[in-house]
């Protein structure tokens, strides 16, 4: 029986993946007992990596490949590895040689003990991403803490390792747009935190760009909390209360000074302007909802497998229970 299944998205990264399956072999060497089985997701990537993946495999009986038939995104990628994982274990890593898997032992040992989930703590002064990235994961960050629940000192970071049951429970989403934080933090509270240190990418740069982490976020703020619906509800009735105060305060204004003319174009202006933001705004909320149930009833995949290489019966099993 395979005790631990390591899950890898893949997507411009033929230079680097390699490197981190070496890594994933040499700690695994430390156990010899330890079975263990290495799914990687091609995203669709432009670059070589489906080929270097499937050379390698050749060699090395524990590696998987998955080929997607366009690029659906890193939690696609990673729900469909988790489909074909048949271990008691799995962990999620990236493809840049980022995480520390060197640390790979300290981040399963809170397993042993009796936690559901357990992820790597980085500290975000100390990550090693730019100003950008590491912004973009502070409002994720926000975001759960607000929609979710999560706890403020929790961070869900790309080292995350979880049982099972908790794999089997994430893969009850069968929608469109997973969001792999919010799926574990559904399925489970009982959550470590490893205190740990990233390390430097070993080329290029970070594949999320603004458009990705504008999407990202879309799928944290929609897809599992109805909070912004209420948010836009408040501030609706608020901005309704006020104009209501607003013109029974003209209305006085001009019985007791009927000899005034009310100039205030420009403040007149102000007010329309930003009452007519704030219903663009709710109109744009409410549309994102309607529109993933739009989406979400036309049975659009999560993903599509082109083809799959060096899969297990257990694999191929695993995966047909789970879709």
């Amino acid at each position: 029986m395979i005790q631990i299944s390591f899950v890898i998205p893949c997507y411009r990264s033929a230079n680097t993946i390699i490197q981190v399956l070496k890594e994933i072999e040499d700690k695994m060497n430390e156990r010899p007992d330890t079975i263990y089985e290495v799914i990687t997701v091609n995203d669709s990537s432009p670059d070589n990596v489906l080929q270097v993946l499937k050379e390698y495999a050749e060699t090395h009986s524990w590696l998987r490949v998955v080929d997607f038939t366009k690029n659906f995104g890193q939690h696609a990628a990673m729900m469909a590895g988790l489909s074909f994982a048949s271990g008691k274990y799995i962990v999620f890593l990236d493809d840049d040689f980022q995480c520390p898997v060197d640390r790979i032992w300290d981040l399963l040992a809170p397993l042993d003990e009796g936690y559901d989930i357990s992820v790597a703590q980085y500290k975000f002064e100390e990550r090693k991403e730019s100003f950008f990235r590491v912004l973009g994961s502070r409002i994720n960050d926000a975001m759960m803490c607000t929609l979710i629940d999560k706890p403020k000192d929790l961070r869900i970071t790309n080292f995350v390792a979880m049982k099972d049951y908790i794999a089997n429970e994430v893969l009850e989403y069968k929608n469109p747009y997973p969001y792999i934080d919010g799926l574990l933090l559904r399925s489970s509270h009982h959550i470590a935190s490893v205190p740990m240190q990233d390390r430097e990418r070993l080329s290029g740069s970070s594949n999320y760009n603004l458009r990705k982490l504008i999407s990202l976020f879309s799928n944290g703020f929609t897809a599992f909390s109805i909070l912004p619906l209420r948010i836009a509800t408040f501030s609706g009735t608020i901005c309704s209360i006020l104009g209501f105060c607003w013109g029974i305060y003209l209305i006085i204004h001009k019985l007791i000074h009927p000899q005034l003319i009310t100039e205030g174009y420009s403040s007149l202006m102000a007010v329309l302007l930003f009452i007519g933001g704030m219903i663009m705004i709710m109109l744009g909320i409410c549309g994102e909802y309607i529109g993933r149930i739009y989406i979400s009833l036309n049975s659009s995949p999560q993903y599509v497998i082109r083809s799959t290489y060096h899969m297990t019966a257990a694999n191929e099993d695993h995966h047909q229970q789970t879709r």
